[in-house]
């Protein structure tokens, strides 16, 4: 695994950050929540998410949206969106993480919002996939690097 730094160097005392690398899942469907999450509150995010998680929203596809079809009740006027599953559990997972981080260098938990959300593809796994009569076809396991700040707000 790689040893990368964080992209934002943001500095100060009211500042939490979090970050996992080569995560395996879609890069697509975590940039789009990375951009949704972006400039909310660390609860308002999580219960969101868990929201996703139990298909009852959906997260607005603003850049990968072709051939993604409409959703009801998407915030912001938008029309395309999904359900990513799994990049939903990776980031409550993250930001339960943060939250802790905060609470231990004694910031409220309460109050944290995120400044800075980034997805970015990590390392690309080359393999095959057996088919019929002898023959194979190469498949490529996608991963993903999040890094989440948030600051917090009064």
């Amino acid at each position: 695994m790689a040893r990368v730094e964080y992209s934002n160097k943001i500095k100060g005392e009211n500042i939490a950050k979090g970050k996992a690398n080569e995560l395996n899942m879609s890069p697509k469907h975590s940039i789009e929540i990375a951009t949704f999450i972006r400039h909310q509150r660390v609860n308002d995010a999580i219960a969101y998410l868990n929201d996703v998680v139990a298909l009852k929203k959906a997260i607005p596809f603003r850049k990968f949206n072709r051939n993604v079809a409409h959703k009801r009740g998407l915030p912001g006027n938008w029309d395309a969106g999904r359900y990513p599953v799994k990049a939903s559990k990776a980031y409550i997972k993250i930001l339960e993480s943060i939250k802790k981080n905060a609470e231990y260098i004694g910031l409220d938990a309460e109050n944290l919002e995120i400044i800075h959300a980034t997805a970015n593809r990590g390392r690309a796994q080359k393999a095959f996939f057996p088919r019929a009569m002898g023959r194979a076809t190469p498949k490529v396991r996608e991963s993903v690097n999040l890094e989440i700040i948030v600051r917090e707000v009064a």
